[in-house]
């Protein structure tokens, strides 16, 4: 739907009636003529022209609402926002993610923590999924009963704002997780649903037999085939199948219903107003369905995100986006936004692909495959930015295109094969301790969990007691996260991987964690050896530690690191080296890491043609001149280089 004039549907002349300052009136009805447009062209486009004009005097009553209750100092930030909107961009940008109870019990002993965070240079904090969730198994938090509320073990509402408003005069951005596929079988919602209230039955999909099911089933994949096989699941209640792709517990929202869409503007500018800054979009490509097709990155979940979004840039401009879309890179690229979506879309993405390609060179020692990957991806909007991780709470799945790997004359299930064996610690010679996570036997797909430094080796060597073997280990863990740091959007450091903390091998004996392996790598943060490293950085675990920290420095000091410039990979003269540049304003960079546990001499030719005969390695501090002789580069050695002055 394109009316003539968009803007006649919004009536923002009988707006200003709704303000009792002008300045209010002026500053809410200037945002709605910039983003009412984009508003009304994804709603019609999804819902069309009738809906979306019975829609749209629904959603400005919440976005009044919202703006009139926002809170003055987060007003202002909204504000400094529009006038700095790279600010997710900028290279002082370290995340840190971690489970609040996990972390330090409760909101208020996070908050107790901030200070630690500071020290560590974080600027975002990712809490884990801490909205009130279904009692028992909830599939980590993500099965959500309440969005209004917070999990009791962790706090109140009142705690949460209070957290937020810390970190926030700290200059650090809280971000939550919004799950938007589903809810709670608990939830209000589906409570009313299978009492038979036909407007919440409408929220679900509910199918009085196999009809329909089987049908969608025949192009369907299984998220959890071990301990959740299929995507429907009956209830008696209900009398009906209900859509649930993740667990029998949740159930998947029927975003073709505007309601469904009203309801979540509602959640995230009522969040907002708390303090949230950040909304990680949780399956968000799973939010369409349509017949025939996987349901996921459905042209309709770009133009929802997109709704979305510019009712938040309307009543609450500072709140960004992160997609959580672990899709294939050409999927990936739309939740950024292309074409007429083109940088307005999501605010960030995760780069899983970056993830996958850490550990598949790690494994392999040889870097071709990482370049020929990065080579196939798409340019992203320059206003977005990737988030990258060297882990995450999350098993790791090898996704690792055909395509790609024969592009470097690889097979593609072979080398997944040889990838889930190397990291779960069947392979010969290999030194990752993981575990298999969701073996399918059908498509030979296995994930696996583990611990950052339990997958490069540091568990295995400290078990063997052998020092050569803690080095390369310590050297493997600093290599990726420099190639995390130095890559140019917001670094993920997942809770415990700047203390190179092991897996926790005990996480069965919690029986809500039992059938899940993904929690052994989701321990407790270890605050007697957070003390130890910062009183001796000689152990392995201080040796990360401070190696993280320098790190971190070097590139908060660092303008070529600003997001807006992309990362290219460039040809490597050494299948162990992967060489990354960076064209910004001031000078090229050019990112230099070896894959491998042997001494490499790179043809100094191989630096000079991007940077000239002089360069510094911000790392190291060290200055480069490349002549005739090779540049030599240590086991798992790491440069960030620019021509110098």
């Amino acid at each position: 739907m394109a009316p003539s004039d968009p803007l006649r549907l919004l009536a923002p002349d009988s707006l200003r009636r709704a303000f009792d300052d002008d300045r209010d009136a002026d500053t809410f009805l200037l945002r709605l003529e910039r983003y009412g447009p984009e508003l009304i062209e994804s709603l019609g486009a999804v819902y069309g022209e009738a809906a979306t004009e019975a829609l749209l005097p629904e959603l400005l009553e919440v976005l009044l609402h919202a703006y009139h209750t926002r809170p003055a100092d987060l007003k202002r930030l909204d504000e400094a926002r529009l006038l700095r909107p790279d600010w997710l961009q900028q290279p002082e940008m370290i995340g840190y993610v971690a489970y609040a109870d996990r972390f330090a019990g409760t909101l208020k002993g996070v908050q107790a923590r901030v200070p630690y965070l500071e020290g560590l240079g974080v600027k975002y904090l990712h809490l884990m999924p801490l909205l009130k969730p279904r009692a028992g198994e909830n599939d980590g938090g993500y099965a959500v009963a309440d969005y209004r509320a917070v999990r009791e073990d962790l706090g109140s509402m009142d705690d949460l704002s209070a957290l937020a408003a810390d970190l926030r005069r700290r200059g650090i951005s809280l971000v939550l997780d919004l799950v938007l596929n589903h809810v709670a079988q608990e939830h209000e919602w589906a409570h009313k649903a299978r009492a038979g209230d036909p407007i919440h039955r409408d929220y679900f999909h509910l199918f009085p037999d196999r009809t329909v099911p089987d049908a969608y089933e025949r192009t369907l994949p299984e998220i959890f085939p071990d301990f959740a096989p299929g995507n429907f699941t009956w209830n008696e209640e209900a009398r009906s199948w209900v859509w649930t792709t993740f667990n029998a517990y949740q159930w998947d929202l029927n975003w073709a219903n505007p309601a469904v869409l009203r309801e979540f503007v509602d959640i995230i500018l009522h969040l907002a107003n708390r303090g949230v800054e950040v909304f990680r979009l949780d399956a968000i490509a799973f939010l369409w369905k349509r017949p025939g097709t996987d349901c996921q990155n459905q042209p309709e979940v770009h133009h929802l995100t997109r709704a979305m979004r510019a009712c938040a840039r309307i009543a609450a401009p500072a709140v960004a986006f992160k997609a959580e879309a672990i899709v294939a890179p050409g999927d990936l690229i739309h939740y950024l936004g292309t074409g007429g979506h083109h940088g307005r879309v999501s605010d960030m993405a995760y780069h899983n692909s970056l993830m996958v390609q850490l550990w598949s060179s790690l494994a392999s020692r040889d870097t071709r495959l990482f370049e020929a990957a990065l080579r196939a991806f798409p340019p992203k909007p320059t206003n977005t930015t990737w988030g990258m991780y060297v882990r995450c709470h999350d098993d790791i799945g090898w996704a690792i295109s055909d395509l790609d790997a024969a592009r470097v004359g690889l097979s593609g299930p072979a080398h997944r094969h040889f990838l889930s064996d190397f990291y779960s610690g069947e392979f010969p010679g290999t030194f990752a301790r993981g575990l298999v996570f969701q073996h399918n036997p059908q498509t030979g797909d296995r994930r696996i969990s583990g611990s950052a430094a339990s997958l490069a080796g540091l568990e295995a060597a400290l078990a063997a007691g052998d020092p050569r073997q803690i080095d390369l280990a310590v050297r493997r863990l600093l290599l990726l996260h420099a190639v995390t740091l130095g890559f140019g959007g917001v670094p993920l450091l997942y809770m415990g991987d700047e203390l190179a903390l092991l897996n926790d091998h005990d996480f069965a004996a919690t029986p809500e964690h039992a059938p899940d392996n993904r929690w052994v790598h989701r321990p407790r943060m270890d605050w007697a050896r957070a003390e130890a490293v910062a009183a001796d950085a000689s152990t392995p675990h201080g040796r990360v530690n401070a190696g993280l920290r320098r790190q971190i420095a070097a590139r908060q000091g660092l303008a070529h690191l600003h997001a807006s410039i992309e990362s290219r990979p460039v040809p490597s003269p050494d299948p162990c080296v992967l060489l990354l540049r960076r064209d910004h304003p001031l000078g090229t960079f050019v990112g230099v890491y070896n894959f491998s546990e042997h001494t490499i001499h790179l043809p100094a030719s191989a630096l000079r043609e991007h940077l000239g005969e002089h360069a510094l390695d911000h790392l190291a501090g060290s200055a480069f001149t490349f002549g005739h002789a090779p540049v030599v580069l240590d086991p798992y050695r790491a440069l960030w280089l620019t021509q110098a002055p």
